[in-house]
Order: C-alpha cells, then sequence, then structure tokens
C-alpha cells in the first residue's frame, strides 16, 4: 500500500506555518512528508524561501514523520556539505529521512555566479557528486577533481545505513539514466499514461524493483472556481512548459510567463476539483501505478483544511480500497 506524504513546500510559506501544518499532518493521519529546497520562490506572490534543511530538524524532532527533501549538488551546495547534513540528520532520526538528488534550476542555483550549462551538463555534475556523496556515506577520504572539487573529506559522524538516495526526474530521457544509480525514483504529477512512460524508463534504466515515488500538484478548496483561481494564482509561474522551469533565473521572469497559463493550461498539471471523490479516484489511480510513496501537494492557500479534509475523507478510503 502507498503511503501518504504532506509536500513540504518552502517557497510558498513561512517556516513556522509550515512546522505547524507538518504536526497537524502527523496528527491527521498522513504517513510521511517531503521538502521542497529553494533559494527563491517560483513567484513574487508566492514570497518565501525558508532554509530547508534547519527546517528539518525541527520538523524530525516535532513529528513522527518519515521525510524526503529534494536538492541540487554542485552549485550552491558542496556535495560534501549535502553529505554531511543529510548523514547527520539520518544518524539522528534512523530510518526516517532520504535524500533526492536533481540537476537543478537557475532561480535557485545561479545565486552563486557559475555559469548555468545545458542539461547533459548539469547531468554530468549531477553524477559526479552523487558519486562523491556515495563515498562519503561509506565512510571513504575522499579527493576528488573534476567539474567539483573535493580534497581529503570524510564525514565522522554516520548513521549506521546509508542515506537512500534518490534521482528526479520528468523526462523518460532522464528517468533511464538514473536507473542505472539512484536507489529510488521521485517524479511529478502526470496524465497516467506519460507518468507510466516514465516510470518505465527508469526500471527500464536499471530501477527495476527500486521503489517510485510521486509529487502530487493538486489544488482542492470548497468550490470549483475558487479552486482554479488558487491553483492559477499559486502554481501558474510553474506550468509555462518547455525549459522555462530550469533557466530563468528570478521570480518576477516566471511572474511575466505566467500571465500566459489559463485555466485549462493549469488543469494539465494542476489536479484542480471541489470533490473530494474525485481526488479519491485520481490518486486511487496512481496508487494503481504501484508508487511507494504519494506526496499530496495543496498548491493553493488553504492548508489546514485541506489537511483535514484529505485526512478525514480521502486517505482512509484509499487505504481501505
Amino acid at each position: 500500500m502507498a503511503r501518504f506524504g504532506y509536500h513540504v513546500s518552502h517557497e510558498q510559506f513561512a517556516p513556522s506555518d509550515l512546522l505547524r501544518w507538518t504536526k497537524r499532518a502527523d496528527e491527521a493521519g498522513f504517513d510521511c512528508a517531503m521538502s521542497s529546497d529553494h533559494f527563491h520562490p517560483w513567484s513574487e506572490r508566492q514570497g518565501q524561501s525558508g532554509f530547508a534543511w534547519s527546517w528539518l530538524g525541527a520538523a524530525l524532532e516535532g513529528t513522527s514523520l518519515p521525510f524526503g527533501i529534494i536538492s541540487a549538488a554542485g552549485y550552491r551546495y558542496h556535495p560534501a556539505v549535502i553529505a554531511q547534513g543529510a548523514a547527520t540528520l539520518a544518524q539522528m532520526y534512523p530510518g526516517r529521512f532520504w535524500l533526492a538528488l536533481g540537476s537543478g534550476e537557475a532561480i535557485n542555483e545561479c545565486i552563486t555566479g557559475l555559469p548555468w550549462p545545458e542539461k547533459q551538463e548539469r547531468n554530468a555534475r549531477l553524477l559526479e557528486c552523487v558519486e562523491i556523496i556515495r563515498a562519503l556515506f561509506a565512510g571513504e577520504t575522499v579527493t576528488h577533481r573534476g567539474r567539483v572539487t573535493v580534497i581529503e573529506a570524510t564525514l565522522y559522524s554516520r548513521p549506521e545505513e546509508p542515506v537512500m538516495l534518490v534521482g528526479a526526474a520528468v523526462t523518460e530521457k532522464t528517468a533511464e539514466w538514473l536507473g542505472g544509480w539512484a536507489d529510488a525514483l521521485i517524479t511529478v504529477q502526470a496524465p497516467p499514461k506519460q507518468l507510466g512512460n516514465v516510470v518505465e524508463a527508469f526500471r527500464r534504466g536499471g530501477g527495476h524493483g527500486k521503489p517510485v515515488i510521486l509529487q502530487a500538484a493538486l489544488s482542492w478548496a470548497p468550490s470549483e472556481e475558487e479552486a482554479e483561481a488558487e491553483a492559477l494564482h499559486q502554481w501558474a509561474p510553474n506550468v509555462a512548459g518547455g525549459e522555462v522551469n530550469w533557466d530563468l533565473r528570478r521570480p518576477q521572469d516566471f511572474d511575466t510567463v505566467s500571465r500566459l497559463v489559463k485555466g485549462d493550461d493549469i488543469r494539465r498539471s494542476v489536479l484542480v476539483s471541489a470533490d473530494l471523490g474525485q481526488h479519491r479516484a485520481w490518486l486511487a489511480e496512481y496508487v494503481e501505478m504501484g508508487f511507494a510513496e504519494i506526496h499530496l501537494h495543496q498548491v493553493g492557500r488553504r492548508q489546514l483544511s485541506f489537511i483535514d479534509a484529505f485526512g478525514e475523507h480521502v486517505l482512509p478510503a484509499l487505504r481501505e480500497a
């Protein structure tokens, strides 16, 4: 049975509110949680960008939930620093933390002034970082000179079991590539056929038998009009398509692009409905696809009512099905 998680969106909400809501999600019956990791929000309308790594310590201590986080190594984070942070959390909270690694987005990583390369080069840099992080988790002293440089780094505080390294992908090509090195796949909600192709590509590339995790963006509100309006207000910058999400550098640029996004566009990327039964049906379809975890990202501002409604009316029905 899939576990259902609460997605913690640091680019949308203040860290103190997110901690309070995550505790509420724990009480309401969510099984797990997942954190974003942003330096800038996607939009000036979102208006937040708390530091996820310090927040995670408070969240792990304040709840019983296992957590994951999606980060990019090799730009604003040196891979040895990510390895140290992940190892510390996993040592303190055994079995409750996994780390997903992706190739990053310019809006977060370009703050260092490093050149922002094309996808192939970003993937090559990511793989170097993965190899460094794994070696550090294994207790090795690492010296590496390549796209990133590490000199005689050793992790002294490590968990008994290495942190699960999850690969993040939204395309079949990337999913197949990371199947050979990732312990699991995380991808984002899409039409079932498209999503199935991404999962199959991961398995074809070496991921057979490994867990797959889904981040599902949804917008629920008391009325259909409000659910759509909230999705457009908060999440339109993310659905423009093409290479926009990876290459634009400023929240203002995403706001400019979002003016082109209409209701039909947002509904192709976000599960928009006021009907809890419709949300149950959508999520049941993803359960049938075999996801180990499905993290629910309520993109609208109604977080507490979402947690309570889904905790009472959606998650129990999915578990009984």
